[in-house]
């Protein structure tokens, strides 16, 4: 191309002219860039001098221009914004790394995020893969081993799946930001902000506790200006619910009553008012605004709205009641929330989880989490004409009856207590609490006292739960109804005078109808006449990758210290309910490995592992557990160790082939056929290898092959041989589609390969003699 300057009217003119086409433009839209000329002349070569990621970025934005306009054309709207938007992310990374005012691991740190978005933007357009060095420039094939081009090509391919995989299964977060609470209640308070499903009638999440003073300021003052929360592992299923509510709810802590002196009890918990906002439309992600605050109207329980307006001073009216929160939905697992939302969330945001698990849960996540909700309880109010004031007392206590120290977690934002005490009802007979905590995992003591307003609390009853079972599994999920033991206050803290009972009215029952003996007066506790009339619920919950339910899975995780069992227990494993095994996959994965190689010995134990497999990795694929196969994926990639398995996998896959007229292991064929994806993710290395060994060769190694070879028959067996496996390569895609250097570079050795034979061989000492 000839550039002609040309001026008219004081403004600089370009005419340029070429072969195809000529114009004319002006000058000031001509950007000069450096360059390195080399061997200038008619084959002359121009080599940019900026950055070789800014020479990436320059072509991929090209190609994706084209693709980009296709997709608007074909109505694809879905696909061109995707596009859109991870184009526009590439310009304007492009213009700051063109700008070159970044410092050093700025750049890196950019040029990492560049080229893991060209690498994704490649897959989902259907482009060919890029294969880069860990500090993202592109390798050159003609100055890398072909193990470790394969190697670099399954460690993007991985990458890019993983990526992929995560958005299409990605956890969401609701960031929440406390800004005020409106509300003079002239004593302390507690604020517990949880999640709520309205159509269910129940919590969805931990709470987020925020302890507001008297004063109308954050109890401890460095929290002014950062009450934050993030709640994590919403999911899919979160996204399709009706609706869901932002609760709050308002515990006054103090006396009795509001009008109540100093000479009466306080430090009672009592329930205040509750403010509710439907999110739904953030969860959905019609509404987007971290800037915007929402204000949520408080609504105070009526038993406290006269004691409120007469007795606090400066009340408001209700319209002005109550608390201001911003929002906004966060995308991605919480470490790459914390990176990419920065300004928002940091290590002082408090972390409120969800009362279940996660769509997917990825080996590493270890979880050990026990959720207690105290529900409802009965209390016989004696010889009282008006019902007590109950105030339930909780704490955690080992197998020796030892107080666990900070065991229990009211909410997010704070440390555990010891003790926590429920919220007291006046006169209430059958109160219902619904208050939910998480401990841990030991025993469960719960105290009832009459909480009176002259300071004179007592204990009146006892009850506890074992969180663990005798044969160590946990506590079944669900609703527990616990005996209520009446006695003397120091014999109900002792752990010896009770843990020998039955804590709920099901063992109870189960116990007394073999003997026909009343358990309630085996205890040391006196008995009384009202022991029988009390009642008190709990439910259970329990979110633990570590503690499980089912006896047969728990046998197999600790086989051992249970070796000669573990032919029973790995039958068992294949008649374990399925959601229990993933919330385990990589325990169980890991136990099965080490049992195929530490028992080594027994050739039973390789048969009933390989079943075992072939049993985990087809419920993988069921359709109900098919999110859970990144979390396979990233076990057999990144977690998998035992490296001599597969000489006992293939050999038990041999035999069942090898017996496949048996028809009692027909089934088992079927099975673990359909599993072969994942019992032969060796293959493609296998053909990596033999490339590799390909390249090294040159005419002296062919031509000391060929005269290996003793007849003239055994050379065209050989070269034909060749001709069938180049092309069996070719038909099979051994590697992905988009592995486009590595399927080059196949074929470019197997071709040179069978020209060196012929070349060796027939051309030149069997000329004409080829057909």
């Amino acid at each position: 191309m000839h550039f002609y300057r040309v001026i008219s009217y004081g403004v600089v003119y370009l005419f340029y002219f070429c072969i195809d086409f000529q114009g004319i433009f002006p000058e000031t839209y001509i950007h000069l860039k450096e360059a390195i000329v080399k061997d200038r002349g008619q084959h002359e070569t121009v080599i940019p001098s900026e950055l070789p990621l800014g020479q990436e970025l320059t072509s991929t934005l090209r190609e994706w221009a084209v693709i980009w306009h296709k997709l608007y054309v074909d109505n694809k709207t879905t696909q061109f914004r995707h596009v859109q938007q991870m184009t526009y992310s590439l310009i304007e990374w492009r213009s700051q790394i063109l700008s070159g005012t970044l410092p050093k691991d700025e750049l890196a740190e950019l040029k990492k995020k560049v080229t893991a978005k060209i690498d994704y933007g490649n897959r989902i357009l259907g482009l060919d893969l890029v294969v880069r060095d860990d500090n993202g420039n592109i390798l050159d094939p003609d100055e890398t081993s072909t193990i470790s081009l394969f190697k670099s090509h399954e460690t993007a391919s991985k990458r890019i799946e993983e990526r992929i995989q995560e958005e299409k299964y990605s956890s969401l977060h609701l960031y929440v930001n406390f800004k005020n609470f409106v509300c003079n209640i002239g004593e302390d308070a507690e604020l517990l902000m949880s999640l709520y499903d309205p159509d269910l009638s129940k919590f969805i999440s931990e709470n987020y506790l925020v302890r507001w003073g008297s004063n109308g300021m954050p109890k401890e003052i460095e929290k002014l200006n950062n009450l934050q929360a993030v709640f994590t592992d919403l999911s899919s299923s979160d996204l399709i619910r009706p609706k869901i509510s932002l609760v709050c709810q308002i515990v006054r802590v103090g006396h009795m009553e509001l009008k109540d002196g100093k000479k009466h009890t306080c430090g009672l918990r009592r329930p205040f008012g509750v403010a509710v906002m439907d999110i739904t439309d953030i969860i959905h992600g019609k509404v987007d605004d971290e800037e915007k605050q929402h204000f949520i109207p408080f609504h105070i329980a009526l038993n406290f709205m006269f004691s409120y307006f007469f007795f606090s001073k400066g009340v408001l009216p209700f319209f002005f009641l109550g608390l201001w929160v911003s929002l906004k939905l966060l995308p991605g697992d919480l470490a790459q929330v914390q990176k990419d939302f920065s300004h928002l969330v940091d290590r002082s945001t408090a972390v409120a989880r969800k009362m279940g698990f996660p769509e997917i849960i990825l080996p590493g996540d270890v979880r050990n989490d026990i959720y207690v909700t105290l529900i409802q309880g009965e209390f016989d109010k004696g010889k009282k004409k008006t019902p007590k004031n109950v105030e339930v007392t909780m704490s955690v206590h080992d197998e020796d009856g030892n107080l666990q120290e900070k065991a229990i977690h009211p909410g997010a934002g704070y440390e555990g207590v010891s003790e926590y005490k429920s919220v007291v009802y006046y006169q209430v007979k059958q109160p219902c609490w619904y208050e939910t905590v998480k401990v841990g995992v030991c025993n469960l003591q719960f105290f009832f006292l009459f909480a009176a307003r002259d300071k004179s609390e007592r204990a009146f009853g006892m009850g506890f739960v074992k969180l663990m079972n005798a044969d160590g599994t946990t506590l079944q999920d669900g609703k527990h109804n616990l005996i209520v033991y009446k006695g003397d206050n120091k014999k109900m803290e002792d752990a010896k005078c009770y843990l020998t009972l039955p804590c709920t009215k099901t063992e109870i029952e189960e116990k007394e109808a073999p003997s026909g003996k009343n358990l309630h007066h085996l205890a040391n506790f006196t008995p009384t006449k009202d022991s029988t009339k009390d009642s008190f619920q709990i439910a259970t919950l329990i979110c633990s990758t570590k503690l499980t339910q089912n006896v047969d899975l728990l046998g197999l995780l600790n086989w051992r210290s249970n070796s000669q069992n573990i032919s029973h227990n790995l039958r068992k494993l294949m008649e374990v309910e399925g959601g229990e095994i993933v919330k385990f996959l990589q325990d169980t994965l890991d136990a099965l490995f080490n049992i195929m190689m530490e028992m080594s010995e027994n050739e039973t134990y390789d048969f009933l592992v390989f079943d075992a497999l072939v049993f985990i990795i087809s419920l993988i694929g069921d359709i109900k557990f098919q999110h859970f196969n990144p979390v396979l994926e990233t076990y057999i990639y990144k977690h998998f160790s035992a490296t001599l398995a597969y000489v006992k996998l293939t050999k038990v896959l041999n035999c069942y082939v090898g017996n496949a007229d048996d028809s009692s292991k027909t089934e088992l064929l079927f099975a673990a056929l359909k599993a072969l994806k994942y019992l032969f993710r060796f293959i493609g290395i296998f053909v990596a290898c033999m490339t590799a060994i390909l390249r090294q060769m040159d005419d002296f190694h062919y031509n000391h092959y060929i005269n290996t070879f003793k007849t003239r028959q055994d050379i065209i067996d050989f070269l034909m041989e060749t001709f069938i496996m180049f092309k069996d390569l070719i038909g099979k895609n051994v590697y992905a589609t988009d592995w486009m250097v590595m399927n080059m570079m196949q074929s470019r050795y197997i071709v040179a390969a069978i020209l060196s034979v012929a070349t060796a061989y027939f051309l030149l000492e069997f000329q004409g003699d080829l057909n």
